[in-house]
């Protein structure tokens, strides 16, 4: 963020990992939220946003697959985005950490093969961020690295040298372990798979619920708001889950979140399923 530059903006989907507004205000700019909603498929219509916002932007966030709706950014966004890019001189910062999540055989689309498909091999203005929490389910290693654009990735380089903190060796060595080997992490994404399906045939006569593109998260509306929702679920049934609203913030008249919760299977089989059978019992008695 170029703080000589009058009120520089960083445009952020909404919801969103809370970690992209916290980073904002850290580094003097100001979050500008953007509205994913159901009734759009949950993208991100870049060319919605007013010439003033974009005058102003200095990063713009995507996640994909996203958090929490799942959703994957096809070739087309990913073009009007580098576009947008190359017209106001934005950074895109793209959050990839559940892209080893997905069903099948057909891998998301990442912004860094988005860019290759487009001929932006110097992948200009452009970095992407992954993680070794998500396809190895250990979030409390705090691994993970950073690739794209040379030129920024030199800056974040000796930032992070001043302002990083060094890992347990024991650690790195557990983590270099994990990232070489694709065993354990196709395993992982064919338990996500058999417990989406049978969670999904749980709750499917009592909520709207849908296989996400990809990553590990149900995104489901709730019969009423969402708090109450997770409140009395957990009051109930001792069943944790997420209010939507707790994702969001109000943004241009609405909480894109409210009246969402949304559920993370990354217990076992046996635990999800009983989740799904008490949240299913539950909601057919309000």
């Amino acid at each position: 963020i170029d703080r000589s530059r009058t009120d520089p903006v960083v445009v952020c989907p909404n919801p969103f990992y809370q970690i992209y507004e916290g980073a904002a205000f850290l580094a003097g700019a100001t979050p500008h939220f953007f509205n994913t909603l159901p009734a759009d498929n949950y993208a991100m219509d870049f060319a919605q946003l007013a010439q003033p916002v974009w005058q102003r932007a200095q990063l713009v966030y995507v996640c994909s697959p996203g958090n929490p709706n799942g959703r994957v950014m096809p070739l087309a966004e990913w073009q009007t985005l580098f576009e947008m890019s190359d017209r106001y001189g934005f950074v895109i910062a793209a959050d990839e950490c559940y892209s080893e999540i997905y069903f099948g055989t057909k891998k998301p689309l990442g912004a860094l093969q988005a860019a290759q498909q487009l001929g932006r091999t110097d992948y200009k203005n452009l970095v992407v961020f992954s993680s070794l929490s998500k396809r190895s389910n250990v979030p409390g290693m705090r691994s993970g690295f950073v690739a794209g654009d040379a030129g920024l990735l030199e800056k974040f380089a000796l930032y992070r040298t001043y302002h990083g903190c060094a890992m347990n060796p024991a650690i790195q060595a557990a983590t270099i372990a994990a990232w070489n080997d694709e065993v354990h992490v196709a395993k992982n994404r064919r338990l996500y798979a058999e417990k989406f399906d049978q969670v999904i045939a749980l709750l499917a006569p009592v909520l709207p619920v849908a296989k996400p593109d990809a990553g590990f998260y149900l995104w489901v509306r709730t019969p009423f708001a969402d708090t109450a929702f997770a409140q009395q679920l957990y009051r109930d049934y001792n069943v944790s889950v997420l209010p939507g609203s707790f994702l969001a913030r109000e943004a241009h008249g609405i909480n894109p979140g409210a009246n969402f919760i949304r559920l993370a299977l990354v217990a076992n089989l046996e635990e999800s399923l009983e989740a799904a059978r008490r949240i299913a019992e539950f909601v057919s008695k309000v």
